[in-house]
């Protein structure tokens, strides 16, 4: 599992980020605090506090490899 911090401060960061992670196959879950939502889910997302930094726990490293170059513009 690869983990990375993410910022999604917006509604357009949001709506960019779920289109990107739903192209990779696997599980990816967002984390906030003590809430976890799966990272797919636009409604899971907007259920977390979005004004803090939320870590992606990519599940599948070859995936993780294969999509963090992807994601470099919510990286943080």
């Amino acid at each position: 599992m690869k983990s990375v911090s993410i910022s999604l401060n917006s509604i357009e960061k949001v709506k960019g980020f779920v289109n990107t992670i739903s192209s990779g196959e696997g599980d990816f879950d967002l984390v906030s605090d003590r809430y976890v939502v799966d990272a797919k889910s636009i409604m899971g997302i907007f259920s977390l506090d979005l004004s803090k930094t939320l870590r992606l726990n990519i599940h599948d490293d070859e995936v993780a490899d294969k999509l963090i170059p992807a994601l470099k513009e919510y990286i943080i």
